[in-house]
């Protein structure tokens, strides 16, 4: 079974085949950083017309480095939502052509899931498991009991952790993208100069709050001289992304009793998401999840981020099952794995 993978939906431009005997022949991730970072973050009308530019081109490598023709394809997965509608429209219009033009099943793939199964393609795990979806636009904690079939335990009630790093880095003026400068200026920093808010430490539900961590950094970074100095951004990075990991690891360990009580089988605390190739998160998660009794689960860095092998390897455990898609299908810019699951309080518009 082989299947080509796109992923447009924020400023990755991906491209991916892959198998199912979970090899990744080629792929092409081109990042949009560069064209966003005068701007401190993702511009949708820059991203939607760059993936418009580049996709065709890396669709191509794709194929050619792996030496097959879209004749040998047995499907063609596309993100479908959710994300920025633009880039996604980009992406799931080239996965309808393609899918037409050779004759071959379309896999309207929704952008979480492909991060939720990711360690199916890396690990061969069974379900269930945990999974800690971290990421800048998403923040979310998840039974995943099959293909298509999530129980969200958690999630943020405002904004995300990726975003976040995004808007701290650059009150900081540490720059874009915030996550990887956050962690290195944390490197030199001291993560206990600075008292800040651990936010929902402690409650007894499993969801997050950001935006006031967010606005105590604001009010920390203004009672400071500015510009920072080198060592006062340090001890504030440091102090933010401790801050950060320690209200995660509160929220996955009250998750975790949670999980093992209802899916006793579970037996792996998965994170994916962009925000999981943050080095001093995944330490403190393999110490939640030991203390827990699970076997913590973290892709490799390059399958963190958004990708596509991601989403052809969601194809693959769809096509499995059967499923395929119209080409009629509606791009998504919201799309809930767990679409039964009660709005979180105070929750924006996320997904």
């Amino acid at each position: 079974m082989l299947v080509l993978g796109i992923e447009t939906s924020c400023d990755e431009t991906a491209a991916a085949l892959v198998d199912d005997g979970r090899n990744v022949l080629a792929q092409r991730v081109l990042s949009q950083i560069e064209e966003h970072k005068p701007f401190g973050g993702v511009v949708p009308e820059v991203a939607a017309r760059s993936h418009l530019l580049h996709l065709d081109r890396l669709i191509a490598e794709t194929m050619a480095e792996a030496g097959r023709r879209f004749a040998e394809l047995d499907a063609v997965a596309a993100t479908a939502g959710p994300g920025l509608i633009g880039g996604v429209i980009v992406g799931a219009t080239t996965g309808k052509a393609l899918a037409l033009a050779a004759g071959k099943p379309f896999l309207a793939v929704n952008h979480l899931e492909g991060h939720a199964l990711t360690a199916r393609l890396t690990d061969g795990i069974d379900f269930p498991y945990l999974l800690l979806l971290v990421s800048g636009g998403h923040c979310q904690l998840l039974a995943v009991e099959g293909v298509g079939r999530y129980r969200r335990l958690g999630t943020t009630i405002d904004d995300a952790a990726g975003e976040a790093f995004d808007k701290v880095a650059k009150m900081a003026g540490l720059g874009y993208p915030g996550g990887p400068a956050i962690q290195q200026a944390a490197l030199s920093g001291d993560p206990a100069r600075f008292a800040l808010p651990r936010p929902m430490k402690g409650r007894p539900d499993c969801d997050f709050s950001f935006s006031g961590l967010k606005n105590a950094v604001r009010l920390l970074i203004e009672s400071l001289p500015r510009p920072l100095s080198p060592t006062d951004a340090a001890d504030v990075a440091a102090g933010f992304q401790a801050a950060l990991v320690d209200s995660i690891a509160d929220r996955v360990t009250r998750a975790a009793r949670r999980f093992r009580a209802e899916w006793p089988d579970g037996r792996h605390l998965v994170v994916s998401g962009g925000v999981a190739a943050n080095a001093a998160l995944r330490q403190t998660l393999a110490e939640v999840a030991t203390r827990a009794g699970l076997a913590l689960l973290a892709p490799p860095l390059a399958l963190c981020t958004d990708n596509a092998a991601m989403i052809a390897w969601a194809g693959i455990e769809k096509l499995r099952l059967g499923h395929s898609d119209p080409l009629d299908f509606a791009p998504r810019p919201r799309w809930p794995l767990d679409p039964t699951a009660p709005r979180a309080v105070g929750a924006g518009v996320k997904a």
